[in-house]
């Protein structure tokens, strides 16, 4: 699977709609940072949020460290959005 492919594939990058909401500002406003700020805190903040979940999993051996596309859902339904 290429890269591109991997990350577009919702079981291996958790943050899609977070991407894709901050390239479509950036699309939206002539690449203009300033203006969507907003949206890159939020991509950041997911990152962040999963990139923890996962680091966690590993140290308690549990496989995949990424959990899955479903399983993120029902996890973020849980706890409500955190990010």
């Amino acid at each position: 699977m290429s890269r591109h492919a991997q990350l577009r594939d919702h079981d291996v990058n958790p943050c899609i709609v977070e991407t894709d909401a901050s390239n479509k500002c950036m699309d939206d406003n002539n690449y203009n940072k300033d203006k969507c700020t907003a949206y890159f805190l939020k991509y950041r903040n997911c990152r962040k949020f999963w990139h923890a979940i996962m680091m966690q999993r590993r140290r308690d051996g549990v496989e995949p460290e990424m959990p899955s596309a479903e399983e993120r859902q029902k996890m973020l339904e849980s706890m409500g959005k955190p990010y």
